[in-house]
């Protein structure tokens, strides 16, 4: 383990894909000799490539592997690949100017691009004949496909730092034509063992191969896993994402930017329920390595270079008790189980939540009586519905009723004011919204409202109106302490 001298930084996709920008203001950004190092950036693909890759993270639109695995047409996927390939070629393109560099990239993309589709060909060649089945290689594939976009990006990166002056070092930790399988902390451990960080400016791959499969167990969150377990591994002082936008009081898609504010400084708990709501300062996996480990996170925003962005650590409660976030979640199924003679008997909620799990569903939230039970779940209206029909048969007398809604959410540090919760009603019901649930629970990490979709956004604005605006101080809600 390290002395804590360095500090291990990761880049998202959006501010990758400004060059420019994160070359003078995060890797660069007007530092020179020894000020450029000390310093370990995790890159994620550039926004849109692993989309291709993959399938749309929101639409769902198939990528590459979502053809290869779902046709038997090897035409549709071998034109996917080709069409990741035009795509990189056309963002090397914009990046440099330079011939020669972007003969070196364009070589590097191809080199990639043709293994995958090599392997691809191999694969389903093998896989006509009876013995193999392409089913017990798909985990395979999107591990191999993932790795793509983040060694485009890194070999990339490491180019342009290079010809600027820097001794930056490509570190590939996708696997390529490397036979040793490790597991993640190994491999880690493996590939910056040695490393002088005093001197060299390690970019490394979001995707790290390993016998556990990355994708397999975290999925698309898989960059934020390796930017977290090598901040732990190494021992950096600070972890710091790198995003497009500051971590703020509301979503600026939502509530106009002149009323936002940067948080400042908050904890690990507060991190938390924005993950629960789907709304990630980081990957929840990749904040417990950090909060164990006793690492600070701070995300920043790419396109500030002064700004200090906000500081997530263990422990830190606002000096004064308020509310630092309205967040929420539209697009939510809230699933009404009745059934009377669930009075006095136990074993309902087990085989609800079996259910959820066995659908790949995700809860949010949960509320009961005495002979209701509601689920409150994000994920595809068909799994919801697959699993409602799954329970209206193993409880043919109940009755099960599937709402769509939306859930908004006051979310801080340290909220344990009197008259918090009334100050909530009171804000929506002057709004006029009204709300179908609500819960707060004695930790009072955050209190949620359940309402109707078509309110989200006037809620949010009025909740923020109501429980943050009156709370700025300066440019940051409540003072740190």
């Amino acid at each position: 383990m390290r002395t804590r001298t360095h500090t291990v930084e990761k880049i998202g996709g959006t501010s990758m894909a400004d060059t420019q920008a994160v070359m003078d203001n995060v890797l660069i950004g007007g530092r020179t000799g020894d000020a450029l190092y000390n310093r370990i950036f995790v890159v994620s693909a550039y926004a849109g490539i692993t989309d291709m890759l993959l399938e749309h993270k929101k639409t769902r639109k198939p990528g590459v592997f979502a053809l290869f695995s779902g046709t038997d047409s090897e035409w549709a996927w071998s034109d996917a690949v080709s069409k990741v390939c035009t795509e990189m070629r056309r963002i090397n393109a914009e990046i440099f100017v330079d011939k020669t560099d972007r003969a070196e990239a364009d070589r590097f993309v191809r080199e990639r691009i043709e293994g995958v589709r090599s392997c691809l060909i191999d694969l389903n060649r093998l896989c006509s004949y009876g013995h193999f089945k392409l089913q017990t290689h798909l985990k395979t594939v999107r591990e191999m496909l993932s790795a793509v976009g983040e060694a485009h990006s890194a070999f990339n990166t490491t180019l342009l730092l290079q010809k600027c002056g820097v001794n930056a070092q490509f570190i590939d930790l996708t696997g390529w034509r490397d036979m040793e399988h490790l597991d993640l902390d190994a491999h880690i451990r493996k590939v910056f063992d040695g490393i002088d960080l005093s001197q060299t400016l390690p970019i490394v791959t979001g995707y790290t191969q390993c016998n556990e499969g990355i994708v397999n167990i975290y999925d698309r969150g898989y960059t934020e896993i390796t930017f977290s377990r090598i901040a732990v591994l190494t021992g950096a002082r600070e972890a710091i994402i790198h995003k497009e936008y500051h971590l703020s009081s509301a979503d600026p898609a939502v509530i106009s930017e002149d009323r936002i504010y940067p948080i400042g400084k908050t904890n690990y708990d507060v991190a938390d329920q924005l993950s629960n709501l789907g709304m990630e300062a980081v990957h929840p996996r990749a904040a417990k390595g950090l909060r164990q480990a006793k690492i600070p996170l701070r995300v920043r925003n790419t396109f500030e270079r002064d700004h200090e962005g906000t500081l997530i650590e263990n422990g830190y409660r606002s000096k004064e008790p308020c509310v630092e976030i309205i967040a929420g979640r539209r697009g939510v199924y809230a699933v009404e189980f009745f059934d009377q003679d669930m009075v006095g008997a136990t074993g309902y909620d087990e085989e609800i939540l079996k259910g959820v799990r066995k659908n790949g569903l995700k809860s949010i939230v949960k509320d009961y009586n005495a002979n209701t039970i509601t689920y409150y779940l994000s994920g595809p209206l068909q799994q919801v519905k697959r699993l409602t029909a799954g329970l209206q048969k193993q409880f043919p007398n109940a009755k099960i009723n599937i709402h769509k809604v939306a859930i908004v959410a006051a979310i801080g540090s340290d909220m344990n004011k009197s008259g918090l919760l009334a100050e909530a009603l009171d804000a929506l019901e002057t709004a006029r919204i009204g709300f179908r649930a609500a819960h707060q629970t004695m930790r009072l990490a955050d209190i949620q409202f359940v309402i109707y979709e078509d309110d989200y956004e006037k809620a949010v604005n009025a909740l923020h109106r109501a429980l943050i605006e009156p709370n700025v101080k300066g440019d940051r809600i409540a003072p740190a302490a």
